[in-house]
């Protein structure tokens, strides 16, 4: 079991009170004018319900990557300890590899259907942050490595729920831009906002956690130009947790029973959505 606290579980009465406070934000906004997508009851109350039971989900995923975790720490180069050089080093490789992790959830269909209920939403608010996938199963095999560089499998693992309360407030409208030098070193409302766009251009952009650096090193930096469409480019509306969890896979099945060779078969499964042959 786990030796440590999950932090993005002890920050959800954070996550309540900011919530309020965008809802008030974004309603006086709206109705001064700006062009903000807002809220809706029930696309709320499906994040939320998404949220509550990926902590169950994804709580016992955790557990498969802390084990794992612990069993590589017997090939670490080096042991960092406990100090600023150990939780700088965890904090950057665990971005780093979330990185990859968030965009190969992008590039892989398989992956994707685990992904896209948290794209699945027609609006851009706080609840969206919670609408989480249940079965992000590429954890087990991106992040349990990071404690070979000497960072220890406890330490790794906080720093993944730092990381994950950093991703909260980037889902708002309530933000416009932060200042240039943040804007160009960090993930912020403004870039995210492009992630879950469903505009051409900006489809696959900015997989950053923390750090959009990462995007600008590996060219998938997009900059919010014009207006974000939030949501998918086929939507599904519908608020059913089932089908807002399993219609990709579903999609997958389908497509997989009508193809004629292996190739197709394994095209559909694990090239890029929308992939035909």
């Amino acid at each position: 079991m786990f030796d440590h606290i999950d932090p993005a579980i002890v920050a959800a009465p954070i996550y309540i009170v900011a919530m309020l406070w965008e809802r008030r934000i974004v309603t006086r906004r709206r109705s001064a004018g700006d062009d903000l997508r807002g809220f809706r009851r029930a696309d709320m109350w499906a994040s939320l319900k998404m949220g509550m039971v990926s902590i169950l989900t994804v709580g016992v995923l955790n557990l498969g990557v802390y084990a794992l975790a612990k069993w590589l720490w017997q090939w670490r180069v080096t042991d960092l300890g406990n100090g600023v050089l150990a939780w700088a080093v965890g904090m950057l490789a665990w971005d780093f590899a979330y990185y990859w992790f968030h965009r190969w959830e992008h590039e892989c269909r398989f992956f994707w259907a685990s992904h896209v209920n948290h794209h699945s939403s027609e609006y851009y608010n706080l609840s969206t942050a919670l609408r989480q996938p249940w079965t992000p199963l590429l954890l087990l095999a991106i992040m349990p490595p990071i404690v070979l560089l000497g960072v220890r499998p406890w330490i790794m693992m906080t720093c993944g729920g730092l990381n994950l309360i950093y991703q909260f407030w980037v889902h708002t409208e309530a933000i416009d831009r932060m200042p240039r030098w943040f804007e160009f070193v960090f993930n912020t409302p403004s870039h995210h906002r492009v992630h879950h766009g469903s505009n051409r251009q900006y489809l696959d952009r900015n997989h950053a956690g923390i750090l959009i650096v990462w995007d600008r090193l590996f060219g998938t930096f997009e900059p919010e130009r014009e207006r974000v469409v939030y949501g998918l480019t086929k939507n599904i509306d519908t608020f059913v947790l089932w089908t807002v969890f399993a219609h990709e896979y579903a999609a997958i099945w389908r497509d997989v029973r009508r193809a004629r060779t292996w190739r197709e078969r394994l095209g559909y499964t694990f090239a890029g959505p929308g992939w035909r042959p």
